[in-house]
């Protein structure tokens, strides 16, 4: 539960060009789509995977990291995790688990012959979207647990795209489409205030101290 008059209190520190700015994001943000990066080697791309998230407009993140645990590239992100929640698993089973509970399809990304064309998909269900490290693609785990399977058109010589690029295509192309349907694809408005109170608070500096000075007073 978000206290409101914290709440108020604490965005009394931003400028109402924050505030304002805040509230225009959070109007296009959702839950709807979400995407899961699987064990990708290369940070960086990692990074701009979840850079790419909050461009176009989804907020939640899921990162598993069994093999290459690293820290993420916040130089490449640009701080990009501030806005967008990142959770992260050590194994792919697990991340599975945790999608399939809050009642999201599993979406592998892959370039494989049965897979839908992008133009071809619609996400009707709330749908989590799949992408493998730069080599291997995704796992078995995640291949025989899918509910669907997705691939961009191709017309050139090139049988493949880094992860980050084709991510970025997949990802605005998925969260448009819901955007513009008749899906109830909005946070709620609980989500909303809660998201408000985190960036706000990610936006001051020493906000723990001002927090307990005004539950103090």
């Amino acid at each position: 539960m978000v206290d409101l008059d914290l709440l108020d209190y604490l965005e009394g520190y931003l400028t109402e060009e924050r505030k304002q700015r805040f509230l225009e994001v959070l109007q296009l943000r959702t839950k709807h789509i979400t995407v899961a990066i699987e064990d990708v080697f290369q940070m960086h791309n990692t990074s701009a995977i979840i850079r790419s998230c909050d461009v176009f407009g989804v907020q939640e993140v899921h990162v598993v990291e069994d093999r290459f645990a690293k820290k993420l590239d916040k130089n490449i992100a640009m701080g990009a995790e501030k806005w967008v929640d990142v959770h992260q698993y050590r194994n792919t089973s697990d991340c599975i688990t945790s999608l399939k509970q809050q009642g999201y399809q599993i979406i592998a990304t892959t370039p494989h012959d049965n897979s839908t064309l992008m133009p071809d998909f619609f996400p009707e269900k709330k749908s989590a979207l799949f992408f493998g490290t730069e080599k291997e693609g995704l796992s078995e785990a995640v291949m025989q647990q899918a509910d669907g399977y997705l691939k961009i058109p191709m017309v050139g010589f090139s049988e493949s795209l880094n992860v980050s690029v084709a991510a970025a295509i997949i990802i605005q192309d998925a969260a448009h489409k819901v955007r513009v349907s008749h899906l109830d694809w909005r946070l709620t408005e609980t989500e909303i205030l809660e998201k408000r109170m985190d960036w706000t608070q990610k936006s001051i500096q020493h906000v723990k101290g001002i927090i307990k000075r005004y539950y103090a007073d």
